[in-house]
């Protein structure tokens, strides 16, 4: 009786590529967002691996950082909820939902 080999888990299965937080566009890599920028955190007395963040893709995150200084970011748009009802991202998020996750894009 001969033994059957078990089924090979190589290559292994394609692992699903992670959502933006923001404009929701799966992307194949994220980069970290305080929330709280850090340089505000620690003038509060937090330590900054205590400091909310949010996964974002690369031109949301320069986008958010182009348009808002921290201080801005760290008083009015703390919060996911915040960022997207500020008008100028939700002009964003909405272009850069048409452009593809691969094409590198320009934010000015």
């Amino acid at each position: 009786m001969a033994r059957r080999q078990p089924e090979s888990t190589w290559p292994p299965p394609p692992r699903e590529a992670p959502t933006c937080a923001l404009c929701d566009r799966a992307v194949p890599q994220l980069t970290e967002h305080h929330l709280l920028p850090r340089s505000q955190g620690r003038r509060q007395g937090l330590r900054v691996t205590d400091l909310p963040t949010a996964m974002l893709c690369g031109p949301c995150h320069k986008f958010l950082h182009r348009t808002f200084s921290n201080v801005e970011l760290a008083r009015e748009y703390r919060d996911l909820t915040a960022l997207r009802g500020h008008e100028d991202v939700q002009r964003f998020v909405r272009w850069l939902r048409t452009q593809p996750a691969t094409k590198a894009v320009r934010v000015r």
